[in-house]
């Protein structure tokens, strides 16, 4: 929906509840005329059902305010002495309008000083429970979300199996786009596997600003771009169309920013003619390929002498194929006694990729030599031609077009391209664009496959690590990686631990906690 509709839509709800409620404002001793006037009837109504005034901010937040307005429909019935249970299913079921029969067919009294305490423990549960997830969802939507990494593909920086904390704030908060959504969920409710929201209506794209912009070599979670599986990962790859903020999460590091020139030579990138020096904490790996002496090669003994993981490494009589790999860790391998030669795959320079962006099978391009290409930038214009075409048209047709509520469609007649069926021979593009990579790679499905990553796809910057689990470990306690939980994602030098720390401040707070309640005992 645009703003003009969504603007329409809201006078239109304005209309509803004014025809639905100024009987009962008029019995709560308020101007009926105050039912009608936007946001002003909001604040008047949290005073007739004695409720704080912030409610009316929780009224406007996507996805809060579709919590909130089953309780202001249950609190304004309760308002006036509809308090049963029948009462109660009624608003609720019939989405509100169950308003219109209590204002005009019911002579109801409006009870100024009523009880909010829940009459029963079990309303006071669902009380609690109610604003918890409130809170939590203001959190996760608008703060910090967790995540967890299931892939290999920034391996040595975040391993699979690290539990994060995603700020929100960094980059700012990018508010849902989808209007109706099941809470603290991504696309899929748990359990029942079913969709978690409806794809329309959907709010305008609309991002709080950040206090940090994305800077080059940053690791970042996104929105993946050509994400139309409803079941992340699921094999049955079943396909709709999802919304932006449904689309699944990815998180890459940015080697190209907006305004970039990038090239990938021999699989380093390089940034406007000049190589890509990584942080200290990166570790870029490649596969290796080398001659055995023998088959004497002990998967447990590999994985915890040279971090090889025994479902990436394959060998047979002669050779053997070694994946993510970092070149410390390949020289220290050339000197297994198994192995007779190691060396780095590397694909040759014109050795064609039909699976690599552009997709288009024209350009000799593949995995380690790519490029160059141009990232594009908010209000930057480049010249449209026939090359120039498969790298933007994606762009132009969905990033800046569909799913920006834009019709657009860029087609090629003769050496001229056609925007809508008229010639251009320049675009300016709307909004920046980042190159997302993984740091293993040759295990990594990124940028180089799918392309450009558009800025209304960003959601957040790894900052906390709480919490890591390696799956290739022997025994529960060592497959706790102990020295992981409570780091920093970013920062220099080797990852320092807070867990201890944490462990004494929640010692302190339990002692505490214990001495407040004993003196708070005695004292009665």
């Amino acid at each position: 929906m645009t703003l003009a509709e969504w603007f329409i839509f809201f006078l239109v709800v304005q209309a509803i509840h004014f025809l639905g409620t100024w009987k009962l404002y008029s019995k709560a001793n308020r101007k009926a005329w105050e039912a009608i006037i936007p946001v002003y009837n909001a604040v008047v109504l949290m005073k007739i059902i004695n409720r704080p005034w912030w409610w009316v901010i929780l009224l406007f937040i996507p996805v809060i305010n579709v919590i909130m307005l089953p309780v202001i429909w249950v609190e304004t019935i309760r308002s006036f002495g509809k308090n049963s249970t029948t009462d109660t299913v009624l608003v609720i079921l019939t989405l509100g309008f169950y308003i219109f029969y209590v204002n005009y067919m019911l002579d109801v009294e409006h009870i100024k000083d009523r009880d909010l305490k829940p009459k029963t423990s079990a309303g006071e549960w669902v009380s609690s429970i109610l604003f918890a997830v409130v809170a939590a969802t203001i959190v996760h939507t608008y703060f910090m979300q967790p995540y967890t990494i299931p892939t290999g593909s920034l391996e040595r920086t975040l391993l699979v199996g690290d539990f994060l904390f995603v700020s929100k704030f960094h980059y700012g908060a990018r508010t849902p786009m989808t209007a109706v959504s099941f809470p603290m969920v991504h696309d899929t409710i748990p359990l029942v596997r079913t969709k978690s929201y409806t794809s329309s209506p959907q709010y305008p794209y609309f991002r709080i600003p950040g206090f940090q912009d994305i800077k080059r070599n940053d690791i970042v979670v996104f929105s993946w771009p050509i994400d139309t599986v409803r079941y992340f990962r699921d094999q049955s790859k079943l396909s709709y169309y999802k919304p932006i903020d449904k689309k699944s999460n990815y998180v890459k590091r940015c080697v190209g920013v907006p305004g970039d020139s990038l090239s990938i030579i021999d699989g380093y990138v390089h940034i406007n003619g000049k190589r890509t020096e990584l942080p200290d904490r990166a570790q870029v790996q490649f596969s290796y390929i080398g001659n055995t002496k023998g088959n004497n090669f002990s998967p447990q003994n590999l994985y915890e002498r040279y971090l090889i993981k025994p479902d990436e490494f394959m060998y047979n009589n002669a050779q053997f194929r070694a994946a993510g790999m970092t070149e410390e860790a390949a020289n220290k391998f050339k000197n297994h006694p198994n192995v007779a030669s190691i060396e780095r795959n590397i694909a040759p320079k014109d050795a064609k990729d039909p699976g690599i962006f552009p997709n288009n099978g024209k350009v000799n391009w593949n995995s380690d030599q790519f490029g160059p290409i141009y990232i594009p930038e908010a209000g930057k214009t480049v010249k449209m031609d026939l090359k120039s075409f498969s790298l933007y048209r994606r762009i132009i047709e969905v990033y800046e077009g569909s799913e920006m509520g834009i019709d657009n469609k860029l087609s090629v007649n003769g050496n001229q391209i056609l925007l809508n069926g008229n010639p251009i021979d320049n675009y300016t593009f709307k909004q920046d664009y980042y190159w997302m990579m993984g740091d293993n790679r040759h295990n990594s499905e990124d940028s180089r496959v799918w392309g450009y990553v558009p800025a209304n796809h960003i959601v957040g910057k790894p900052v906390f690590v709480w919490f890591s689990w390696d799956t290739n470990a022997k025994g529960i306690f060592n497959k706790i990686r102990w020295d992981r939980m409570f780091t920093t994602v970013g920062g220099t030098g080797k990852p320092v631990s807070y867990f201890k720390y944490f462990l004494v401040l929640l010692a302190g707070w339990f002692i505490y906690s214990k001495y407040r309640k004993r003196k708070k005992a005695n004292q009665s």
